[in-house]
C-alpha cells in the first residue's frame, strides 16, 4: 500500500540529538576524548571568567564548535552557525538541546576571541597529547622536524615602503586600487604590510612566486606521526631551524634522542647546536654534508629518512581539511593559536583512528 506524502510538520519530537547519532559514528570517539580533555580545563576556564554578570558561551562549547569548524572545513562563522541552526550531528557534538537558540555569528566570534588572547589552544593540545600518552602513542626518543609556509591574510597591493614613497595608487578607486610597482624592488627590510604588519614577503623556493607569510612549524614523533610541538614564526629564511632548536629543548630529558629533517636543516651550525643538546641530527644530507658516516651508517639513520616524509600528511591535512592554506588571522600570536588548536585536531582523529578502544568502537 502507498504510504501518503503528508508535509505538516509534528510539533513534539520524543528523540533526542543523542539517539539520532549512529553508536559507531566517528565523532563519538572524538567527543569522548573531547570530553575529558575540558573536564580537566575546567579550573583554567573559571579564571577566565568574572564571578558576576551574564553569562556568556560555555567554553567547552566554544571550543567544541570550533573543533567541528575544522573537522568538516567550514570556512566562516556564519556557515558554522548555520549548521548548528539544522544540523543534529552539530548540535549533539557541541551540546545543544534540540530548542536551544544557535548564537549570533558575531556573538559567537567575539566570545571566540576571549579564548584566542589566552593560552586556551597549548593547554588543549597538551592535555590531548596527554590522552595519547596515556594510551602509548607516542615515542620519547624519535622526531622529526619541518616546515611550511602560511599565506598571511594579506594581500601584495598592501606591501609598501616603510618610509610612505615608492608606488601609489594610479586610480581612485579606494577598495581595490591599481598599482604600479614596475621598476620598484621591494624586501622586507624596506616594506611591510599596511594590513598585517608581521606578515613577511617569502616563496617556497627557486621559480615560486612570491607572497605574504608566516611561518609554521611541527614537530613529530615518529611511533604515530602525532604532533608533539608546534610553533608560527615570522617567514624568515632561518626560522625552520631557529623554531626547530626552540622544539627540541623543550622536549623532556629521556638520553638521547633522534631528529629527522629534509636538506634545509644539513648546516653545520644547526647540526652543531642539536648535537650540544644531545640530538642525534638524522637530516638529509645535502652534496656537502654537516653529517657523515658516523651517523648514516647506522640503521635508525634509514629509518628516520623514512618516517619523516609523514610530517607532509600533517601539513596537507592543515592547509586542506583545516583550511589554514591561507589563514585567516592577522599576527603571529592569533595564527600560532590557530594552527596549534587545529594540530590538536589532528591528533585527536588521528589517536580515534589508531586506539583500539576507540576505533573499535567506531567501526
Amino acid at each position: 500500500m502507498r504510504g501518503e506524502d503528508t508535509q505538516q510538520s509534528t510539533m513534539f519530537s520524543y528523540l533526542s540529538p543523542e539517539q539520532r547519532v549512529p553508536a559507531g559514528h566517528p565523532l563519538r570517539a572524538i567527543r569522548t576524548l573531547v570530553d575529558r580533555v575540558l573536564s580537566r580545563l575546567s579550573a583554567r576556564f573559571e579564571q577566565m571568567y568574572a564571578a558576576i554578570g551574564r553569562p556568556s558561551i560555555a567554553p567547552e562549547k566554544l571550543l567544541r564548535a570550533l573543533l567541528l569548524q575544522i573537522l568538516f572545513s567550514v570556512r566562516s562563522e556564519r556557515l558554522l552557525m548555520e549548521q548548528l541552526a539544522y544540523n543534529l550531528l552539530f548540535r549533539w557534538f557541541v551540546g545543544l538541546n534540540m530548542d536551544e537558540e544557535v548564537w549570533v555569528p558575531t556573538v559567537f566570534s567575539k566570545n571566540r576571541d576571549r579564548l584566542l588572547e589566552g593560552d586556551v589552544a597549548e593547554a588543549f593540545f597538551d592535555e590531548v597529547l596527554a590522552e595519547a600518552k596515556g594510551l602509548d602513542l607516542l615515542s620519547g626518543e624519535h622526531f622529526t622536524v619541518d616546515g611550511t609556509l602560511l599565506e598571511a591574510w594579506a594581500g601584495l597591493k598592501s606591501f609598501q615602503r616603510k618610509d610612505g614613497t615608492g608606488a601609489g595608487a594610479s586610480d581612485t578607486d579606494r577598495g581595490n586600487p591599481t598599482m604600479d610597482f614596475h621598476g620598484e624592488k621591494r624586501g622586507n627590510q624596506t616594506h611591510a604590510s599596511t594590513t598585517d604588519a608581521e606578515a613577511r614577503l617569502a616563496r617556497k623556493g627557486d621559480g615560486k612566486e612570491a607572497k605574504l607569510c608566516y611561518g609554521a612549524h611541527v614537530l613529530m614523533e615518529n611511533r604515530n606521526g602525532l604532533v608533539v610541538n608546534t610553533r608560527v614564526t615570522l617567514a624568515t629564511g632561518t626560522s625552520e631551524r631557529e623554531a626547530s632548536i626552540e622544539m627540541v629543548e623543550e622536549i623532556p630529558a629521556q638520553g638521547t634522542v633522534t631528529l629527522g629533517a629534509d636538506k634545509n636543516y644539513d648546516t653545520q651550525d644547526h647540526v652543531a647546536q642539536l648535537r650540544e643538546r644531545n640530538v642525534t641530527p638524522h637530516v638529509a644530507q645535502k652534496k656537502h654534508s654537516a653529517i657523515d658516516r658516523r651517523t648514516t651508517r647506522h640503521a635508525g639513520y634509514a629509518v628516520s629518512q623514512q618516517k619523516r616524509k609523514r610530517v607532509e600528511e600533517i601539513f596537507g591535512w592543515l592547509k586542506t581539511v583545516a583550511m589554514l592554506r591561507k589563514t585567516r588571522h592577522k599576527g603571529v600570536r592569533r595564527v600560532g593559536w590557530v594552527f596549534t588548536f587545529a594540530a590538536s585536531a589532528y591528533n585527536l582523529v588521528r589517536v580515534r583512528n589508531l586506539a583500539p578502544v576507540f576505533s573499535s568502537a567506531a567501526a
